[in-house]
């Protein structure tokens, strides 16, 4: 299965606007619940470095209005440009903290 990993930096004024945008994304994905992948994105403690991870078919992701928005307007919030890559995972545990 494919993993693909993005990384990016925005500007510190365009924070809170990603973070807006990418809060539109899962509420869109909690409404419609496609299946066949996994999506979830993360900010360093840095505040301004996205990191995004998509595993399976990203189809239904791309297909989403709430995506399309946000990765249509990324590029102009960013300092340095997206970053994508493929991942291998070498080891995985899934016991999360509530």
């Amino acid at each position: 299965m494919s993993r693909v990993v993005v990384r990016y930096r925005v500007r510190p004024d365009a924070a809170a606007e990603n973070e807006r945008l990418i809060r539109e994304v899962f509420e869109e994905l909690a409404e419609r619940r496609p299946g066949g992948f996994s999506y979830e994105s993360s900010v360093l403690s840095d505040g301004v470095t996205f990191v995004h991870v998509v595993e399976g078919d990203e189809t239904a992701l791309r297909e989403l209005p709430a995506f399309q928005r946000f990765s249509s307007t990324v590029g102009g919030r960013c300092q340095d440009a997206p970053v994508q890559s493929t991942a291998r995972i070498v080891g995985s545990f899934e016991g999360r903290a509530s």
